[in-house]
């Protein structure tokens, strides 16, 4: 019978390094890191803590990802606890900048960063202009509000005639 490993006692830098290498499942060209989902690391003797800000309510990915960062940090401590949180809002803000040419390499067209405000509220614009992540036109087009998850839209580019995902401003 073989002994029960010790943990490893990895830093909290070491944890969100880590947390770095898990991708997104939807989009496997961004970390869970880089898409900013990640909101906390807490270590104790025993326990890793970290939570999650999930993209949207009815995430479809959100048990994946929590079995991926459990299974990513077994042996961290005794314990994994992975919870998600909307005590703070996730919004595309979030999304590094590292995690912006991840999308792109991944075929999306990142969120513009910022929104256009008026006098304190939140302006969303339909169909602003982005950049296609094919050839870099701007002469794209929204074809659909309404991408295949609620964080997506569809696009089109004029230039190359390529159709595209887009992430929404949140």
């Amino acid at each position: 019978m073989q002994a029960a490993q010790a943990p490893t006692l990895m830093d909290a830098a070491g944890v969100w390094a880590a947390l770095g290498e898990i991708p997104d499942p939807e989009i496997p060209t961004i970390s869970i890191v880089d898409l900013g989902v990640v909101r906390s690391v807490d270590l104790s003797d025993e326990t890793v803590s970290v939570e999650l800000l999930p993209t949207f309510v009815g995430c479809p990915a959100l048990e994946v990802i929590r079995e991926a960062v459990e299974d990513r940090l077994a042996g961290v401590r005794a314990r994994v606890e992975v919870a998600f949180s909307f005590a703070v809002p996730w919004t595309t803000e979030r999304i590094t900048d590292q995690g912006r040419l991840g999308l792109i390499a991944g075929g999306f067209a990142p969120p513009a960063p910022g929104g256009a405000s008026l006098g304190g509220s939140q302006i969303v614009a339909l169909d602003v202009a982005v950049a296609c992540p094919t050839c870099g036109s701007r002469r794209t087009r929204l074809d659909n509000v309404f991408g295949p998850t609620l964080c997506r839209s569809i696009r089109y580019c004029l230039d190359c005639r390529q159709p595209f995902e887009g992430l929404k401003v949140v």
